[in-house]
């Protein structure tokens, strides 16, 4: 028996879920006129409209406060991030395509070893990784990000492309085998297009993740030159002067903006890789 149409369940459906987003994205909406609003009338009103506009937070928001600016701050970001989201993908295919379609003595272990590093909070490991960097004169360059990057040191995302390579028919890989193709060009040219979804949630992920690290570049990163947006942000708090907080506000709001540019764009190979990572084939 077809359901009725019910005008009023859809529009009051609508209407929740209108409010409830606009709920979520309010902090986002507040920061915005924030920029634009006095250091008095940030702390002392609750308005969403500033009273007095402030036109300027923006300009010197990014020339900083010290003798670098904030563009020298996103070049570092993306000098960072970049190549950490690059490796991160390379070398997590790999492993997740070794562990999804061959079979190997202890894979079980091994996969159950990696799997069991997520159980290891960042605090647990961060001083045996400092003493390793500082062995290893790694100490104050990105090299502490984007080595282990290039060595699948993110099981997480490992284990979401081995499920999506599992979700795939292995007859793909057998058909390509008779035409003569050898697992590296498998991969390349078989499996790869069609983890597309799975590769896209990665990068989004670990480009989020990297771009608004600031505990990590805070250890590794001691020269203000080599400072990340996250750091440059934290060093506009000046604790010797009262911080001129719609600049800080401003800059937060420009920080942010590579991170939801790319979610956008990728929305839709986003939403489709999450939602089928966790499909077994």
């Amino acid at each position: 028996m077809k359901k009725e149409y019910n005008p009023f369940q859809k529009m009051a459906r609508y209407l929740l879920l209108s409010a409830f987003g606009l709920l979520m994205i309010y902090p986002l909406i507040w920061l915005f006129f924030a920029a634009f609003k006095p250091n008095n009338e940030i702390f002392g009103s609750i308005a969403l409209l500033p009273k007095e506009i402030v036109w300027d937070a923006f300009a010197k928001g990014w020339k900083g406060s010290g003798q670098f600016s904030f563009g020298v701050f996103f070049t570092n970001s993306f000098m960072l991030v970049i190549p950490v989201v690059l490796f991160t993908l390379l070398s997590s295919t790999l492993v997740a395509y070794g562990f999804a379609r061959f079979k190997f003595p202890f894979k079980k272990p091994l996969f159950i070893l990696m799997i069991s590093t997520l159980m290891l909070p960042n605090a647990v490991v961060i001083i045996p990784r400092y003493i390793l960097f500082k062995n290893f004169d790694w100490l104050n360059s990105y090299l502490p990000f984007t080595i282990p990057a290039l060595f699948a040191c993110y099981p997480f995302f490992i284990f979401m492309l081995v499920q999506f390579l599992r979700g795939l028919p292995r007859e793909l890989d057998e058909s390509a085998t008779v035409d003569g193709c050898n697992s590296f060009v498998i991969l390349v040219r078989i499996l790869l297009p069609l983890c597309k979804p799975a590769l896209f949630s990665v990068g989004i992920f670990q480009f989020i993740w990297t771009w608004n690290d600031f505990f990590n570049s805070m250890i590794y990163i001691n020269s203000v030159k080599k400072y990340t947006i996250a750091l440059g942000l934290r060093m506009s708090l000046d604790n010797t002067a009262a911080a001129n907080w719609n600049q800080i506000m401003a800059m937060s709001i420009v920080a942010i903006i590579p991170c939801v540019l790319i979610f956008f764009f990728a929305q839709k190979y986003f939403v489709e890789g999450v939602a089928t990572t966790g499909i077994k084939g």
